[in-house]
């Protein structure tokens, strides 16, 4: 999580969450508690949201201007605060104002990255010191993303639920370009409507070759085979998704996929230049749902 104001430890504090795109994620089984084992690698991207802390008052507020994102418990910031201070008994009494970029309902893990900030803000701003595991513990019951948003890593691969976490190099050389077609998909109705006995995706029988045995080593030049599982679900209710897989690959993207559950679709292009024009072509359709971004590297 990357700090952008050096302030008083007892004060405030300003952090900046990233979000994520899946460069594939294979869907393994459903768990008797309803969550699915899966098979991912995700990479950090230069898009944040920014969360303004400060003690003040008693309980826990928040406050963001974005229409679209709810300010009471039904907003994983204050269920992370409320989850915070549960597990340390401390007092609460913190003002967290959210400056929400990542699109919401996005497949890019904004809410879990939110989430993950607020761990990392509230318990160095409080001192509390809780351990990397703890956090993590407490993370994985706020959602399956969350502990990846945990790990000062850039890219991870993830197994289990999500919470199984081995990093990866980072995909350095790359300029992602992410379609966000503007409307909102829930992660547990592209989980529900997965068949578990589908196997359609090709690039789940190469995928072993995208890393070394370590999972340490990403090879570019089989981006071509990386796959989602979740994407014939979701382009089955919202067929734009494939057209904009389809335009990103005619502009030069090297690899277009849904990232998560959708509807965020990414390109990956290995110039700037072709990447900017993209990037234009896009806003001309989508607005400001289209941004030109670099991995993230804390």
């Amino acid at each position: 999580m990357k700090k952008t104001a050096q302030t008083i430890r007892s004060q405030s504090l300003t952090l900046m969450a990233p979000a994520k795109i899946n460069l594939f994620l294979k869907i393994l089984k459903r768990r008797s508690d309803a969550y699915h084992e899966i098979e991912s690698l995700m990479q950090k991207v230069a898009l944040f949201d920014i969360l303004h802390f400060s003690r003040q008052g008693e309980g826990v507020s928040l406050s963001c201007r974005s229409s679209k994102v709810p300010e009471d418990r039904e907003n994983i910031v204050c269920r992370a605060a409320d989850a915070f201070f549960s597990t340390t008994g401390i007092t609460p009494g913190v003002h967290i104002v959210l400056e929400k970029n990542i699109p919401v309902a996005a497949g890019l893990g904004g809410g879990s990255s939110d989430a993950a900030a607020v761990l990392h803000g509230l318990n160095w701003l409080w001192a509390a010191d809780l351990e990397p595991e703890c956090l993590m513990d407490i993370g994985l019951h706020l959602g399956a993303d969350v502990p990846f948003f945990l790990q000062d890593c850039s890219g991870a691969v993830a197994t289990g639920i999500g919470e199984c976490l081995q990093k990866a190099q980072p995909i350095r050389d790359y300029w992602i370009l992410l379609v966000n077609p503007g409307f909102a998909v829930s992660t547990k109705w592209a989980y529900e409507k997965f068949p578990l006995t589908s196997y359609s995706n090709p690039y789940i029988l190469a995928r072993g070759q995208l890393m070394d045995g370590e999972s340490h080593i990403i090879s570019p030049g089989l981006f071509e085979i990386l796959g989602n599982d979740l994407e014939a679900v979701t382009i089955r209710r919202y067929p734009e998704i494939e057209n904009i897989k389809k335009e990103l690959k005619k502009a030069g993207a090297v690899a277009a996929l849904m990232s998560g559950s959708g509807p965020t679709v990414f390109g990956l292009f290995s110039g700037k230049e072709e990447a900017q024009h993209s990037f234009v072509q896009f806003v001309e359709e989508y607005g400001d749902n289209v941004f030109l971004v670099r991995p993230y590297i804390p």
